[in-house]
C-alpha cells in the first residue's frame, strides 16, 4: 500500500547499464493483472504521443537487439491479453535490415528504415497475448530497443476511442456546444481552426474560449484558423496553448490515439508541393505504422459554403490519398458538410479515396450552401450547432453529427480503414513459447491459429526441428479458425528415456499456397525423477493472479531481471540486483524507480501459479529466495510458497514480516512434498503487503521438484 506514513526520502537512483554486444538479442516482458491500472514506464524525450483506449493496461518490457541478429525470436506477452502494442525507444534500421512483429493469434507488420527514425513510437496492436520480435540485421550499425507495451483486456474489434471534432468555435454560441464534448467523455478533441473570435489574441482566448472550452484542454489538439493570424504570427495561439499547438511558427505536428495516426496541418502557412511542411507530411505519414490515418486543418478542399473548394490544400490531399488515409476533418464555413471517398481532384473513389467532414460549427454563425464542388456531398446542414463525434477502432471509423440540445440534424458515416487487414489471412502462434520435458515424460504446448480479415480456411498444422529423441504430435492436424477470432489445437511431446538437448522448434501452419509458423523452445530436462523445474530464463507459463483475487496495486509479480534498490533510511539493499542463476528471477516489481519505495508491492496481496505438474513419490520443492522489509512492517506481511492442489492451498513455506529493518539476502529452502505424490498439482508463490502500508521486496529463483 502507498502512504504518507511511509518513512523514506526522494533520490535519485542510479541504474546500471550494460552495453551490448554484436548480435545481442535481449527479453524480458512484465505482465500487468487485467483491470489494474497501467504502472508507469519512463517518458522518453522525443516520442509521438499515444493515447489508449479505455481500460487499457500496460507496463515495462525490455527487448532489444543490434549488430547481426536474424535467428533470436523473443516475446513480449501479457498472459489473458487479447491484443498488445509495444513502445520502441530506439528503432535505427541500416540498408534492407527490418524487424518483424507478430501477434500470437493474428497480425504482423514489418518494420524498417523509415518508420520512426529518431523518435520512440507505439506499433499497432496485435491480436493475441504475446508479441514475437524477429529481427533481421546485417548491419553492425542497426539497433533497436522495446521499453513498454500496451494490452487490452477486451476483443481488438471492440477496443473503440472516441474523438470529438470541431471547428468555428467561440463565437457567441461555444457555450451550446462545449456541453456536447463533456457527455461524449472523449480521449481527444480536435480543433479545425478558428477558434477564438475574431482575432485569435491571448485575450480573446482567456475571455472568449476558455469559460468554455478550456475544461478540456488537457485533451485539446488543436490547429489555428485564418482568424488566428489576424494577430502576427497566430501569437495569442501559441501563447494559449503552448507546446500542444506544435513547434511556434509552424503548427503542424501529429499524435497516436488507439490505431490511429493523427496530422495536425497548418493551412495558413506555406502548403504548396515541396514545401517544409508538405515534405513534412509526406515523411511523418510514410513514418506511422498505424493502420488508419486521419488528418485536420482549418481550410477545406471540398465545400458547398460560401468560401468554396479551396485548391491551395490539395499538396496536403494529395499527401494524404497517396499514403491511404481515411478521414479529413476541416472547418472554415460555418455549416456541416460530410463528403463522398474523393481522390485530390473530387473524383469519387470508394476504395482509396479520403472522405472530408467539414465541421464548422462550433458556435459562430452560419454560412449557406451557395458554391458548387469539385466532390460529391452526401450529407449537409447550414442552421445546427453541434460537434462531430469520431468512434474509432484498429480497423474502421463511425462518424456522427451530434447537434446542440433542441436541433434535431444528425448524420452518421462509417467506413473502414484502407491499411488495417483487408484480405484474408492467418498466423499461428504458440503458448509457451518455450517448454521443458524429461526423458519419459511428455509436455504440451497450446497452437494459435488466428484469422483476419475474415480467413476461415482449413489450415493443416506440423512441427520439425525437436530435439534428439523426442517426437510431436498436434491434435487435431487441422483446423478452421472463425472469421477473425482463433481455433486452437494441442502439440504433444513425448521424449524417449534417451532423449537429450534443445532445439528451437518449428510450427506450420499451412492452408492452399501460403504457410505461416511460429517457434517454441524446446528442452530435454535432466531425468532422475525432476518433476517440475524453473529458472525463470524464460517463459514456463506462470499466471499472474490467476484466481482472480490479487488485491495488490503495485509492485506485483513479474518475471524479469531486477534491480537493486538501497534503503536511505537504513542503508540496507532492499531489492537485489542479481539473482541466484541467469538473469532472471520471479521478483516484486523489478524496477528500481526513482526512490527505493517505488515498485515495491503495495496494496495487499499478489501472487503467481505455476504450470500444473504431477508430484513424484517423496516428492521435494527447493527453491532460492529473498525478502526485505523496513521497520514499518508488520506480521501481516508475508512471503509464501502454497501447493494448489485443485482449488485447495497448503502452505509449504512462509516468512513474515516484522517491525525490523530486514535486508535482501539471497537464501534457499526445502519443502516436502511426499503428502501430494501423484497428484497433479501447481505451486502458488505470493507476497502480500497487508494491514498498514509499509517496505515489502521479495523475489523467488531456481524452483526445482525432485523425488
Amino acid at each position: 500500500m502507498r502512504s504518507t506514513t511511509k518513512r523514506w526520502r526522494r533520490r535519485t537512483l542510479a541504474v546500471a547499464t550494460s552495453t551490448l554486444a554484436a548480435g545481442a538479442f535481449l527479453v524480458a516482458a512484465h505482465p500487468q493483472a487485467g483491470g489494474a491500472a497501467p504502472p508507469a514506464v519512463p517518458e522518453v524525450a522525443d516520442q509521438v504521443p499515444q493515447l489508449a483506449e479505455a481500460g487499457v493496461t500496460g507496463g515495462p518490457a525490455s527487448v532489444s537487439g543490434g549488430g547481426t541478429s536474424t535467428s533470436a525470436d523473443r516475446s513480449v506477452c501479457a498472459p489473458g491479453a487479447h491484443w498488445l502494442r509495444v513502445r520502441f525507444t530506439e528503432l535505427s534500421l541500416r540498408g534492407n535490415d527490418s524487424v518483424t512483429l507478430t501477434g500470437s493469434s493474428a497480425g504482423s507488420y514489418t518494420l524498417t528504415s523509415r518508420h520512426w527514425p529518431g523518435k520512440a513510437f507505439h506499433t499497432r496492436a496485435f491480436e493475441g497475448d504475446c508479441v514475437r520480435v524477429s529481427a533481421a540485421l546485417s548491419d553492425p550499425a542497426s539497433r533497436f530497443a522495446i521499453d513498454a507495451y500496451q494490452a487490452g483486456d477486451r476483443p481488438l474489434a471492440a477496443a473503440t476511442t472516441t474523438v470529438a471534432a470541431v471547428g468555428d468555435v467561440c463565437g457567441s454560441s461555444c457555450n451550446q456546444t462545449a456541453p456536447l464534448i463533456k457527455n461524449m467523455n472523449p480521449q481527444a478533441l480536435i480543433l479545425a481552426g478558428d477558434n477564438a473570435y475574431s482575432s485569435g489574441t491571448l485575450s480573446e482566448y482567456k475571455n472568449n474560449y476558455d469559460p468554455y472550452y478550456g475544461q478540456f484542454k488537457a485533451i485539446t489538439y488543436p490547429t489555428p484558423g485564418n482568424h488566428e493570424y489576424n494577430t502576427s504570427g497566430a501569437s495569442g495561439y501559441f501563447d494559449y496553448f503552448g507546446a500542444r499547438a506544435g513547434e511556434r511558427g509552424k503548427g503542424y505536428y501529429s499524435f497516436d490515439v488507439g490505431d490511429w495516426h493523427f496530422v495536425a496541418l497548418n493551412s495558413n502557412i506555406t502548403r504548396s508541393t515541396g514545401s517544409a511542411q508538405e515534405t513534412w507530411l509526406k515523411n511523418d505519414l510514410a513514418a506511422s505504422t498505424k493502420p488508419c490515418t486521419a488528418a485536420f486543418f482549418h481550410h477545406p478542399r471540398f465545400s458547398r459554403g460560401s468560401h468554396g473548394d479551396d485548391t491551395s490544400v490539395r499538396p496536403f490531399f494529395q499527401a494524404l490519398y497517396d499514403a491511404k488515409a481515411d478521414l479529413v476533418v476541416v472547418g472554415h464555413d460555418h455549416n456541416y458538410q460530410r463528403y463522398a471517398p474523393s481522390r485530390p481532384d473530387g473524383t469519387r473513389d470508394d476504395a482509396n479515396g479520403v472522405r472530408e467532414l467539414l465541421i464548422g460549427t462550433g458556435g459562430r454563425g452560419y454560412y449557406n450552401f451557395d458554391q458548387s464542388s469539385a466532390a460529391v456531398q452526401e450529407a449537409g446542414n447550414t442552421n445546427t450547432f453541434g460537434v462531430g463525434k469520431l468512434t474509432l477502432s484498429a480497423t474502421d471509423y463511425r462518424s456522427d453529427f451530434v447537434p446542440v440540445s433542441g436541433r434535431t440534424f444528425t448524420d452518421t458515416a462509417t467506413g473502414k480503414c484502407k491499411k488495417a487487414v483487408s484480405s484474408p489471412a492467418f498466423s499461428v502462434g504458440t503458448t509457451p513459447s518455450s517448454v521443458s520435458v524429461k526423458p519419459g515424460g511428455t509436455a504440451s504446448v497450446t497452437v494459435n491459429v488466428g484469422s483476419t480479415g475474415g480467413f476461415t480456411a482449413a489450415t493443416a498444422l506440423s512441427v520439425s526441428g525437436l530435439p534428439s529423441g523426442v517426437t510431436g504430435t498436434i491434435s487435431p492436424s487441422s483446423v478452421t479458425p472463425p472469421a477473425n477470432s482463433t481455433a486452437t489445437a494441442t502439440l504433444t511431446l513425448t521424449a524417449s528415456d534417451t532423449a537429450s538437448g534443445s532445439a528451437a522448434a518449428t510450427v506450420t501452419g499451412t492452408s492452399g499456397s501460403t504457410t505461416q509458423t511460429a517457434k517454441v523452445t524446446v528442452s530435454v530436462g535432466a531425468a532422475g525423477g525432476e518433476a517440475f523445474a524453473d529458472d525463470f530464463e524464460t517463459d514456463k507459463g506462470w499466471r499472474l493472479n490467476a484466481a482472480g483475487a490479487d488485491t495488490a496495486t503495485a509492485g506485483k509479480w513479474e518475471r524479469g531481471d531486477p534491480e537493486q534498490t538501497t534503503s536511505t533510511y537504513s542503508n540496507q539493499i532492499k531489492q537485489r540486483g542479481d539473482t541466484t542463476s541467469g538473469a532472471n528471477c520471479l521478483v516484486t516489481g523489478r524496477l528500481a524507480g526513482s526512490e527505493y519505495g517505488v515498485n515495491d508491492l503495495d496494496g495487499g496481496a499478489s501472487s503467481m501459479a505455476s504450470p500444473a505438474f504431477t508430484v513424484p513419490a517423496g516428492g521435494k520443492l527447493t527453491f532460492s529466495y529473498t525478502f526485505a522489509h523496513g521497520d514499518n512492517a508488520t506480521s501481516a506481511d508475508y512471503l509464501r510458497i502454497r501447493v494448489l492442489d485443485g482449488t485447495t492451498p497448503t502452505t509449504v513455506f512462509e516468512k513474515t514480516g516484522s517491525a525490523t529493518e530486514v535486508a535482501g539476502v539471497w537464501q534457499n529452502a526445502t519443502a516436502d512434498l511426499s503428502s501430494f505424490a501423484g497428484r497433479s498439482v501447481r505451486l502458488l508463490v505470493e507476497a502480500a503487503d497487508a494491514s498498514t502500508a509499509s517496505l515489502w521486496e521479495s523475489a523467488v529463483d531456481d524452483i526445482r521438484v525432485t523425488a
